[in-house]
């Protein structure tokens, strides 16, 4: 049908396009960098103990693997920085809250699982050389079949506690939480509702990714090594 103006037009049907992921209002984008490369443990040397865990300084690569990690994060920008008891943290933290002027915050709910009687470097060998023990906690997903090894269920629910702890207090902003690849496994095993073990083995100063809500917590990244390899 058509009238002095001309032919009527059909309007435009609805478009709905792709959009990038935005967190949302309110939640915590917490970046889960673990610490850069320790010192070698040498066979009969343990390691120094804090709280009864190994306490390993970085060594020279890890040194240089916390510049680049470093570098990377001060471009995204953070508003936090926390770290675990243990110095490998505070030292891979250390150039990023130099650039930043940031002052990191000590939350030890972000230490290491608990070794037991395989503290001080002694979990490196028996991994290494294949002992029937460590063969068994990786069939199983297991940390506490060690000797005096921390029980999963504690573990399990300090990390809860911890991660939920930092977003309480940073709703709304980007918290960078250098811990260790136990906490990083264990933190996104219990976004997903995954097998215990499914994310262990993040890879020395890499970044991993999770945006928290008080109803969810979102994975958006694991492993992140992209600064690494320039």
């Amino acid at each position: 049908m058509t009238d002095a103006a001309g032919p009527e037009t059909e309007p435009e049907p609805p478009a709905f396009r792709q959009r990038p992921f935005q967190p949302p209002p309110g939640a915590t984008d917490l970046l889960l960098v673990r610490h850069g490369q320790s010192q070698a443990y040498v066979h009969g040397t343990l390691f120094d103990l804090v709280d009864g865990q190994g306490d390993p300084p970085l060594s020279a690569e890890g040194e240089q693997q916390a510049r680049k990690v470093g570098g990377r994060l001060a471009e995204r920008g953070v508003d936090a920085i926390y770290v675990s008891t243990m110095r490998r943290t505070a030292q891979t933290a250390a150039p990023l809250a130099d650039e930043l002027g940031l002052a990191p915050a000590v939350d030890a709910g972000l230490r290491e699982v608990h070794l037991g009687e395989w503290e001080g470097g002694v979990f490196r060998k028996n991994v290494a050389e294949g002992h029937p023990i460590a063969l068994r906690m990786m069939t199983e997903e297991r940390w506490d079949v060690i000797p005096g090894a921390e029980p999963a269920e504690a573990f399990t629910g300090r990390v809860r506690a911890a991660i939920e702890r930092i977003a309480a207090s940073h709703p709304g902003q980007r918290v960078a939480a250098f811990t260790h690849g136990g906490v990083i496994g264990q933190a996104l095993a219990l976004a997903t509702a995954s097998r215990p073990f499914a994310f262990t083995g993040a890879e020395n100063a890499s970044i991993s990714r999770l945006v928290i809500t008080p109803e969810r917590w979102i994975v958006r990244g694991y492993n992140d090594t992209a600064h690494l390899d320039t």
